[in-house]
């Protein structure tokens, strides 16, 4: 499923940040990990998710309440508010905001199971509960990242 698998600049970027902070397996794929390699704050507190940056510090938040595996997603889902947009949302363009949350959505998907991570998924038998046991995020997420990659190869033989 993987070979042969052109990915994105988008994939490439993730898989460029990771090795940067020398994070090559999934066990290394650690919210508390990445953010400390990073130079991000990570807090759990009885919120909702957020993240603040500035030019002095950058605080990812983490909703206590959410089960660990929504935390996880909720981790790369505002890692990508930090490391890809500026800006107050509340204070921007309505549909700039929603392709601020667009964007997310999909890096997180990426983030969460980067490219160069792929072949710790095992094929046979149940792809999506596998990936979500390796990875440590929602079977959701896994299954819309693996559509994501069927797509994609779909798309390329197209061609």
């Amino acid at each position: 499923m993987f070979s042969n698998y052109a990915p994105t600049p988008l994939e490439d970027w993730v898989t460029d940040f990771y090795k940067h902070l020398n994070i090559a397996t999934p066990d290394e794929l650690q919210p508390d990990t990445i953010a400390e390699r990073a130079g991000i704050i990570l807090l759990q507190e009885d919120m909702d998710s957020h993240c603040i940056t500035n030019s002095y510090i950058q605080i990812i938040a983490l909703d206590s309440r959410l089960p660990d595996l929504q935390r996880r997603q909720a981790f790369f889902h505002e890692l990508c508010h930090i490391l890809r947009h500026e800006g107050l949302q509340g204070a921007m363009p309505p549909l700039f905001r929603e392709w601020q949350e667009w964007d997310a959505v999909n890096f997180a998907r990426c983030a969460a199971i980067p490219r160069h991570m792929l072949h710790y998924i095992r094929l046979d038998g149940d792809a999506v509960a596998h990936a979500s046991e390796v990875f440590q995020v929602p079977p959701r997420l896994c299954e819309e990242r693996l559509q994501q990659i069927l797509n994609r190869k779909r798309e390329a033989s197209a061609l």
